[in-house]
């Protein structure tokens, strides 16, 4: 990304809005020489992975309140409180709408010449497959075959119809196959160019990535849809050479940032830069686990409160704490770091994916327990633990154990900072079972769970109600009532 700042700082479309008068030479006088006439579609991509990291990075007190490992201790809000509206998350489903387009334009200038630009099309196939997942885990049923539609001169859709989560998963999945495919049969021979800020440009990695989301929504899947989630993974694990994954922590889908004004790591933008730091605290259950289970990765995801201890908070509680210096802040590495990074896939949720296919009875080619042990040398290796602690942690607490439930809490601990991910771990799992909603909640004891879902943006109330009523009917109080299509656990409301 070291030339994050080359991107954004050149005009691509110039207008005067200071309109002095009339003239024969008005296009000329207005036109700024050194814009370009057309934005080469490297700069597209870097533009929406830009977006993505900052939309999707950027959340501190919302997913990473959800999943329990981040609360409010200052200025005690919605987020804290759970009072969620349909302006919550707005920014966020603009984001993925506006990726998603910004890449079938991509795909649409390239298409007439598509074997000369094979490498980038594939590249921004994979990121759009990403976006639809992010909306349909976050919102469940989402426009998707309709959507993208309403600048298309014949059949123009200006108002999508939402298509169910149960339809998009598959349709979704088919999309990556065939990516998967193809890349396994060769990548094409042009440059993806500067604007890929994570891969730069190594096609070898970006099909690690595709096949890693292969896993990923098929293991989602795997109580819903068994059959399928079993051929997926099986497909993958069994055919490393065409189905490779992301399998060390080089092959990490991370967006590293520039560590310059504007390109600030946005966890670091918000605390540091906003002078926002001591606003959020650790969450009392994150921070009991690490301690009771001796989890030596405490020391990255945390610092010690002023008194020297590790010390959370619970999640929205009726006032802030007394001294709040007592409550321990997010690590160093995740939070005060101007460069950064924000994570989109880590390698060792592949092999805690593999562990748990391999305890479902599936043909994954390694044991639960080697791949549960792999996936955690690779967490602590991320986090900078040293070899010697990894070791005692597999002797003592985090021993493997011969059950899901060892896999999913060490994975929750290994996700962190992939905030969105670790809340679908929850809603898919029910780990952390510690976990609790609110204490401080507008709608008192209606719900006993963190929210099931994000709300619809209020855009969608406005300009598309008749599509949007229909999901909602199933909705209750913004984001409880249907659970994801995936999310099997009983008693939770």
């Amino acid at each position: 990304m070291k030339k994050i700042i080359k991107y954004f700082s050149v005009p691509v479309l110039t207008l005067s809005v200071i309109l002095s008068g009339c003239t024969k030479s008005f296009e000329e006088i207005n036109t700024d020489p050194d814009a370009l006439s057309k934005v080469p579609v490297t700069n597209q991509l870097a533009n929406v992975i830009r977006n993505t990291g900052e939309q999707f990075g950027g959340d501190i007190d919302g997913y990473g309140t959800f999943a329990g490992y981040i609360v409010k201790i200052q200025y005690l809000d919605y987020m804290g409180g759970l009072v969620p509206t349909n302006n919550t998350y707005g920014n966020r489903w603009s984001a993925c709408y506006y990726n998603n387009t910004q890449l079938k334009d991509i795909l649409n200038k390239t298409e007439a010449d598509a074997d000369a630009y094979k490498n980038i099309r594939l590249v921004s196939r994979i990121w759009q497959n990403y976006m639809w997942l992010y909306l349909t885990d976050g919102w469940r049923d989402v426009p998707y075959s309709d959507a993208l539609k309403g600048s298309e001169t014949e059949g123009s859709i200006l108002k999508a119809k939402y298509d169910k989560q149960e339809d998009i998963y598959p349709a979704v999945m088919t999309s990556l196959k065939a990516i998967a495919d193809e890349m396994a049969a060769g990548f094409g021979t042009d440059e993806v160019g500067e604007g890929d800020f994570i891969y730069n440009g190594n096609m070898e990695l970006w099909q690690r990535f595709c096949n890693s989301l292969r896993l990923r929504m098929a293991i989602h899947i795997a109580g819903v849809s068994p059959d399928l989630a079993k051929t997926t993974i099986e497909e993958i694990c069994n055919n490393p050479t065409d189905y490779p994954v992301i399998a060390s922590n080089s092959d990490n889908c991370y967006l590293t940032w520039q560590g310059l004004a504007p390109f600030y790591e946005p966890w670091y933008n918000t605390g540091y830069v906003g002078k926002r730091v001591d606003n959020f605290g650790m969450s009392d259950i994150f921070i009991d686990h690490l301690t009771e289970t001796n989890d030596p990765r405490i020391a990255s995801v945390a610092n010690v409160a002023s008194d020297g201890k590790y010390r959370g908070y619970q999640n929205g509680a009726a006032s802030n704490p007394a001294d709040p210096s007592l409550i321990s802040f997010i690590g160093n590495k995740y939070m005060k770091d101007a460069v950064g990074f924000t994570p989109f896939f880590k390698s060792c949720e592949s092999y805690y994916i593999i562990a748990e296919a391999a305890m479902l009875g599936y043909s994954v080619g390694i044991s639960a327990q080697d791949a549960y042990e792999k996936a955690v040398r690779l967490s602590m290796e991320d986090n900078g633990i040293a070899t010697a602690a990894v070791d005692t942690y597999l002797a003592g607490k985090g021993k493997w154990n011969n059950t899901k439930e060892r896999i999913w809490w060490d994975e929750w601990v290994a996700l962190f900072k992939d905030n969105f991910e670790a809340w679908t771990l929850y809603r898919r799992t029910g780990i952390p079972s510690t976990n609790y909603p609110s204490l401080n909640s507008i709608y008192g004891n209606a719900h006993n769970d963190q929210p099931f879902r994000l709300p619809y943006p209020n855009n969608e109330y406005l300009y598309n109600k008749e599509n949007v009523n229909v999901p909602l009917a199933n909705v209750s109080d913004y984001v409880w009532g249907q659970q994801m299509w995936w999310d099997t656990r009983t008693g939770v409301k």
